[in-house]
């Protein structure tokens, strides 16, 4: 099978533009968003090794020359960086440029760089499609927060979006067959936009007849399933994104623990880096506190063989294993510390209790069950206003319908701050509205399973993301049909068989989530229809970024 993997992808780019510069001291200079990306796939101390000496931020380039360095260029092809690199090609600190552009870069903007560069230094200019940031082998997220007012889109995102689907797709080598949502008008706008971008720049897509050659892309709408962002999670990478928070690979400790040591105070989480984040981001907590426990043994077991230097063979085994016993340290204590910050704000949030309560609101169907325990644990004092309005909101979202004023009371017992309006928004947004349904069919329910470590009771695995869970069961039943899920462009193909679309890339308009991430790590392992797939959204959501996208959406007229 052809190439699927994001980080591969882009981390190929990266490696091609540093090596085509040739030998010799090289300075790379990027922008905010190519800084970000480069940084999912590349440690500084990796592009060290390549002889790149010097980072720079394009919008705060110094000015002293350097003749015998060789500049990289690697940014974004908007009108602001083709303005700076004009005026820094007319002052040349470099010796020779090398440019490259995370996408297509116009006639006219080359042409502005060719009349800049009048000391004749760009030795060459390419575009290399890494415009996303690729978050793990089949996961990249676009950070595009509040894409949608009224539900209609913002066009220099739209833009945004469809330039980073099309770097997706050129990334992989693939021709997109684009297909949509039928129920989301923004889904539908952006596979029009996307389709007629592609039509515009048909050569770059032109990869033949050959087998893999094309890409199957769905885009999906977060309103489709408003319930999974507002879901507490259970898995390594979710639980962390959740109660702390992940930017672009890196987690603030010290947002959340004052009293955390300078060294952690922000750790790094990346697959590529860290063996022991790789092998665990997707279990769940129960199995990261046996995990974690087996790391401390073996960290110890080799702590006691290091203290026995006692010969001139002890000391050479001791100086070759110094680096991975200090990097295995590290990963030890930046494990350690994340793991107990996560213990500590599920036992003082009482949060295993309340996402039990979550799991059986919109898992099962018994109403009268579930408001008795909802009205008992808004009262308990480890609470807070904030989850109380969680469960309120999920609540309303699967019984609000049918019990109008319950589900005002529960949300006025919350007690948050335009508690109100949130749930009212989140009523508005929500297109799956559970109404119609068989609630006995509306989802499966699996049994809970028990972990028993040091407190950590159980973990919940009930839910599942339904609008993703739903298509990708269609894909493999061969069940994805032409009038839930339109073809846009030449390629209709009317109903697809699921031998027939083995890559498939998501793209959730609005935002996915790592429970949704974790699900498709899960289907690509397991699904024995040979699909690979590929998720992707305009941004990655906690609960609370997920209101505030939410409320955006809804926001009255000003």
């Amino acid at each position: 099978m052809t190439n699927m993997n994001v980080v591969l992808a882009v981390k190929n780019y990266v490696t091609k533009m540093i090596e085509d510069s040739g030998a010799g001291m090289k300075a790379l200079i990027m922008d905010k968003e190519t800084i970000g990306i480069v940084s999912m796939v590349f440690a500084q101390s990796e592009i060290l090794q390549k002889e790149v000496y010097l980072f720079e931020n394009i919008e705060q380039m110094s000015s002293e020359a350097v003749k015998q360095v060789k500049g990289i260029i690697f940014v974004r092809p908007t009108e602001f960086n083709i303005q700076l690199l004009g005026e820094e090609l007319k002052k040349p600190r470099f010796g020779k440029y090398y440019l490259y552009f995370s996408n297509t870069i116009s006639k006219s903007d080359v042409k502005v760089l060719a009349e800049s560069d009048e000391q004749e230094c760009v030795c060459d200019i390419h575009e290399l499609f890494a415009d996303y940031y690729p978050l793990d082998c089949h996961h990249f997220t676009l950070n595009i927060w509040n894409c949608a007012y009224h539900f209609t889109w913002n066009q220099q995102q739209l833009t945004r979006c469809c330039q980073g689907l099309a770097a997706v797709a050129l990334s992989m080598k693939k021709r997109p067959i684009i297909r949509y949502g039928s129920s989301s008008d923004m889904c539908k706008r952006l596979a029009e936009s996307l389709n007629h971008q592609i039509s515009r720049e048909a050569s770059l897509f032109d990869y033949g007849q050959r087998q893999g050659a094309t890409v199957s892309m769905f885009i999906i709408d977060r309103r489709d399933d408003p319930v999974t962002p507002l879901m507490n999670q259970w898995t390594y990478e979710a639980m962390t994104h959740e109660l702390i928070g992940i930017k672009n690979g890196r987690v603030s400790l010290a947002s959340s623990n004052a009293n955390v040591s300078k060294e952690l105070s922000e750790i790094v989480l990346s697959p590529l880096n860290d063996q022991f984040y790789q092998e665990n981001l997707i279990n769940n907590f129960g199995e990261i506190g046996v995990n974690i426990k087996k790391l401390m043994e073996q960290f110890q077991a080799k702590t006691k063989s290091h203290q026995k230097v006692e010969s001139i063979d002890d000391m050479k085994n001791f100086v070759e294993n110094y680096p991975q016993f200090k990097k295995m340290s590290g990963t030890v204590s930046k494990h350690v510390t994340l793991v107990s910050e996560l213990s500590k704000i599920v036992a003082d949030k009482n949060l295993l209790e309340i996402s039990e309560l979550e799991q059986d609101i919109i898992c099962q169907n018994d109403h009268n069950d579930v408001l008795e325990r909802l009205r008992t644990i808004m009262k308990h004092q480890k609470v807070t206003s904030y989850e109380a309005l969680r469960l309120a909101a999920l609540y309303t979202l699967k019984y609000g319908q049918q019990h109008k004023s319950t589900a005002s009371s529960l949300v006025d017992r919350a007690n948050f701050k335009d508690g109100r309006r949130i749930v009212k928004a989140l009523e508005r947004y929500n297109l799956a509205q559970f109404e119609e349904r068989d609630m006995k069919k509306a989802f499966s329910i699996t049994k809970r399973f028990f972990k028993d470590l040091q407190g950590v009771e159980n973990v919940y695995t009930q839910h599942k993301p339904s609008a993703l869970k739903n298509l990708l069961d269609k894909l493999v039943d061969g069940r994805a049909r032409e009038s839930e899920y339109p073809t846009v462009g030449m390629m209709r193909g009317g109903e697809e068989k699921g031998g027939d679309l083995q890559q498939v890339v998501v793209f959730v308009v609005g935002g996915s989530t790592y429970e949704e991430i974790a699900y498709v790590e899960g289907f690509n392992l397991s699904n024995k229809s040979g699909i690979t797939v590929v998720l992707g959204g305009t941004c990655v959501h906690s609960s609370r970024t997920f209101i505030d996208e939410v409320l955006f959406a809804c926001a009255p007229n000003s």
